[in-house]
């Protein structure tokens, strides 16, 4: 898993390529899921074709998931005024954050970009033209374009946060660090990102509900014949994902089944273990 995720955090496209050898090397029918099932565009920081900026993970709609688990059952308005109550707090907890910061940068940008200044002091700066510089320490170096905002480290591409490069460059060209950063990391973004406030719906007899929608008809979705057994709380696993059976037969031996539901002809196979199955 190390090699996988060196790949997915690559910034080059030659550092990523080092590690899906590794991979391939290993695992070849991993690498090749990943290549040709999946596509590098989906997963790797370094294809990614938009501003990735920092975030690795690509499904949201999990996390809100997580946070609804146990609201999820509810009647639907009921379900609404708790996404409302809690996106409610959620803004105005970062308004109050976003208000009382002091530095120019949010706190967990300012606290990545902080330990750089010192990462960048004593590296040779070689300006090439008004706005490109050659910094070089040892092996590491990048070619800085502080115009554009780019660097062959491509840390700089992709982060919109300057790198340890980028910041030489600025210092040997006098140019403020900070003009470098992506505004989005910045307290005035902050501020205006969670700048407005989530009220209630209020009471259903407040509403204010026009008449071409009170007069509407609205039928009731068909219901059909529930099957028999318990009904299914857990959500359905997206298409490539992997579960681990735990239900053992008692017949066979193998996971995935009970005795009840075995069409093994043959005895118990002791010493089969539980396996990571794709749905």
């Amino acid at each position: 898993m190390g090699s996988y995720w060196s790949a997915v955090n690559a910034y080059r496209c030659e550092d990523f390529a080092g590690y899906m050898t590794e991979i391939s090397h290993r695992y070849p029918r991993v690498a090749e899921y990943l290549e040709n099932e999946v596509g590098f565009e989906k997963w790797s920081r370094c294809h990614y074709p938009g501003l990735k900026y920092n975030i690795t993970t690509t499904n949201m709609v999990e996390s809100l998931n997580s946070m609804l688990v146990n609201a999820r059952d509810f009647p639907y308005v009921a379900l609404l005024d708790v996404i409302q109550e809690k996106m409610s707090k959620w803004w105005n907890d970062r308004r109050i954050v976003a208000m009382a910061i002091t530095a120019p940068l949010t706190p967990s940008r300012e606290s990545e970009f902080r330990p750089r200044f010192a990462q960048s002091n004593g590296r040779h700066t070689l300006q090439l033209n008004p706005v490109t510089y050659h910094v070089k320490r040892g092996e590491l170096e990048g070619v800085v374009d502080i115009f554009n905002k780019t660097c062959t480290c491509k840390e700089f591409d992709i982060d919109k946060l300057p790198c340890v490069h980028a910041i030489a460059a600025a210092h040997h060209a006098q140019v403020s660090v900070y003009s470098l950063v992506s505004p989005y990391y910045t307290k005035e973004y902050y501020v205006l990102a969670y700048g407005e406030t989530i009220y209630p719906v209020g009471s259903q007899s407040q509403w204010d509900v026009p008449n071409e929608v009170a007069t509407r008809v609205v039928l009731p979705r068909e219901v059909k014949e529930r099957k028999r057994g318990r009904p299914k709380t857990s959500r359905f696993p997206s298409v490539g994902e992997f579960r681990k059976w735990k239900n053992r037969c008692g017949k066979c031996g193998a996971y995935g089944h009970y005795k009840k539901k075995c069409n093994s002809q043959t005895g118990s196979t002791e010493g089969n273990q539980p396996t990571d199955v794709p749905v």
